[in-house]
Formats: C-alpha cells, structure tokens, sequence
C-alpha cells in the first residue's frame, strides 16, 4: 500500500472507501464506514522495512500485490481505475527503486472490463508488469460471467498469470464469529472461483490462461473428487457450460503452497504437481508464515530439487520472470 493515501471519500463524493490513520509510530490504522478493519505497521509502506525481514527470513525476491480491501469493485468505475493506476504506479514505482528484489502484480477495476482491459494493458506494455491480482468475484458476477470474458482475452494476448485471491466473504449471521470468514470463508471462495472457472468454460475457451490460486487453492484441491463426481451424476447441473472434466484441469491449475501444514503440503502436491505450486507468504499478516517457506524447506520428504521448484522455480516459470536479472552480480 502506499505510504500517504488521500481522503479518499472526499476525492470521490461518496463513501465506502478505506481510510489510513497513521499513528506516528510506525503503525497505522485502517478503517472502513467509520470502523476499524485492520492495524498495519510500516512493512505494509517502506520498501526498506520488508528488504530488511526478508533477509532475515532468506527471502531473495518479493512478489508484491495489493491489499484486496483495495480492489473496490463496489466502486463507480472511473473511481476504481484512478485509484487502481495510484496503486500500481506505487508498486512499479517500488520494483524500479529496487528491481533486484520485487516484481509487481496489478490491481485492476474489474466491474468495468474495458477499462480493467486498458489499465491491464497499461501495466504490461509500459510499467513492465508480469501479473495481476483479481478477487474471486465481481460483485454479483463468478468469475465465468461473460461481461469478463474481454479481460480473459487480453490476458492471453499479453501473456500474464492471473493470482486470484479470495474477498469479500460473507461476514453475517453464522460467519460473524471465531474470524470464519478468514478461516472457513476464504477457502470457500477461492473453490467458487476455480469452480465457475471451469463448469463456466472459461478455461476451455482460454487455452493459453494462466491461472493461480491463493491459499494453497482453497477447499478446491479436497473436495474436487466430490467435484468431479458432482459433474458425472448430474450433468445437466454442473455440465451445462464445459465439456471437459474437472480433473482434466489439474495439470494445468495452480496454487500456492500457504496450508501451514505439512501433511496437507504433500497432499496438495500430489492433486495439483510439484510443478504447479508456488511459494506462498500471505507476508505481513497473521495468517501468513512468520518464515516464508519454512514449511517447504523442513519437510523431509521433499527432494532439493522439489523445494527449489516451490521456493521460487514455479515461480519464475508462472510469472515469466527473468531469473537471471535478479541475480546480486548481473
């Protein structure tokens, strides 16, 4: 995020929007309608503060995205995509001051897909992104609504990975208690994300799409079995718009490896492919791994050559990255 962020609710006329108190401490303060959503310190803003825990954790290169609370889709269009171009601007500007250690992924107004389109192309073709970040829906839209289908398009034509990460989870009712909407809400949402990716038929008709899901994939990678057999015995329900299998797509799908638990680590990588799972940090928050990779490196039954494919080959493989330009020598 950046380090000064403007009043948003006054630029814009309306309110909904995010707002950061800082505290004066190395700290600041987020909050929503007037409410607090989350404390955040000055590794969220300063370059220099996150160069300096990665090197104490042995983290060479960071993929830095933003704070999906930003992706304000809820917004009047205009208004998502300056502030869109504000964040990505700020990111870009972070990679170029320190290119041996981020790559950036864009944040797009996805509500209004020419638009998300024209910054998508603004992101790649002039500040050298190599991604983007998406939320797990669109409002009321799944990710197979065909108002998305230009996005997906150009993201083919441009040759980005896709990072879906799951927001805006149901937080009423039953969901208000125990933090489940981050608990049990996001793993929810990233399977109702691959899922209308796949019975919808967007991966059919996108080839070429490179998609890569958050959280280890969510619930999707132990229920797709339940998935799949949903597909075979009643078709005219989950087959109505795709003609291949949902376990036709394992090979192609993937995720990153945030499970915190070995076990589920080694099951994740026997669905979904040593070769299509990425290091995940969910780096500075608490449902993040304190050490990135930690879990990657002590599992023992992991060859050298697996963990360097999870601790970043995978990686630079999705994103198309240049390995060699991060080198401290080149």
């Amino acid at each position: 995020m950046p380090a000064r962020l403007p009043d948003l609710n006054q630029k814009y006329g309306y309110g909904g929007w995010i707002s950061v108190q800082n505290t004066g401490d190395g700290k600041a303060k987020m909050m929503l309608n007037g409410k607090p959503f989350r404390d955040v310190e000055c590794n969220c803003w300063q370059p220099e503060d996150r160069i300096k825990e990665m090197a104490a954790t042995s983290v060479n290169v960071q993929i830095l995205s933003t704070l999906p609370v930003f992706f304000n889709y809820w917004a009047k269009p205009e208004h998502c995509l300056d502030l869109a171009r504000y964040l990505n601007d700020n990111i870009a500007q972070t990679c170029s001051l320190y290119p041996k250690k981020f790559v950036g992924l864009a944040t797009l107004p996805m509500q209004a897909p020419s638009l998300a389109v024209q910054e998508l192309r603004r992101c790649v073709e002039e500040l050298g992104y190599k991604g983007i970040q998406i939320g797990s829906h669109i409002n009321d839209w799944n990710l197979d609504a065909a108002e998305l289908e230009p996005i997906w398009t150009a993201c083919e034509e441009l040759d980005v990975g896709v990072f879906i990460h799951p927001w805006d989870m149901d937080n009423k009712g039953r969901m208000e208690k125990y933090w489940f909407p981050w608990l049990i809400g996001m793993p929810c949402e990233t399977t109702v994300a691959i899922c209308s990716l796949v019975f919808g038929g967007v991966l059919e008709r996108h080839p070429n799409l490179r998609i890569c899901l958050a959280h280890g994939g969510g619930s999707f990678p132990f229920t797709v079995g339940r998935i799949e057999h949903g597909y075979q015995v009643r078709p005219d329900l989950c087959a109505t718009n795709c003609k291949q299998n949902p376990l036709s797509y394992l090979g192609r799908i993937w995720t990153d490896s945030l499970v915190h638990d070995e076990d589920a680590l080694l099951f994740l990588i026997k669905k979904i492919g040593i070769d299509r799972i990425m290091c995940g940090s969910d780096y500075p928050f608490p449902l993040g791994e304190n050490e990135p990779g930690k879990l990657i490196a002590q599992c023992a039954t992991l060859s050298d050559d697996d963990k360097a494919k999870l601790l970043g080959e995978n990686a630079v493989k999705f994103f198309r990255i240049d390995a060699e330009s991060f080198k401290e020598n080149a």
